[in-house]
């Protein structure tokens, strides 16, 4: 399976078709704007939504749950030339690169997916 790449670039509200699929004892935590699509993180998974086509109405929606993750890593943006922050993940399906801009705090990132994935 091939997941698009994703870049995230701000924080935004929970789309409508994330919504929809949402079980009634999910919470939702963040979103991420990406160029035309959005990234969701909830209590139980992260939920990737593409558009897809000239017009974008056709929609695909990804979900990870977070009991499927091995391991992953952050690695924060530098100084100078370094734009992104990155996130990877190692999953059952293959690893999952998502790339942040240097303005998302990948540390906050972090510290949620360490929290669902060990349980605290």
């Amino acid at each position: 399976m091939q997941i698009p790449e994703f870049t995230l670039f701000q924080k935004c509200d929970l789309t409508k078709e994330v919504e929809e699929i949402m079980l009634p004892n999910e919470e939702f935590v963040v979103a991420y704007k990406t160029f035309r699509d959005s990234v969701t993180f909830t209590s139980k998974r992260i939920i990737f939504r593409d558009s897809q086509g000239f017009s974008g109405k056709k929609v695909e929606v990804y979900s990870l749950p977070y009991n499927s993750i091995y391991m992953w890593s952050t690695e924060n943006a530098g100084k100078l030339m370094d734009f992104n922050a990155e996130l990877e993940l190692w999953t059952r399906v293959g690893q999952i690169k998502i790339k942040l801009d240097k303005k998302i705090n990948i540390r906050e990132i972090d510290q949620l997916i360490a929290k669902v994935v060990l349980g605290e």
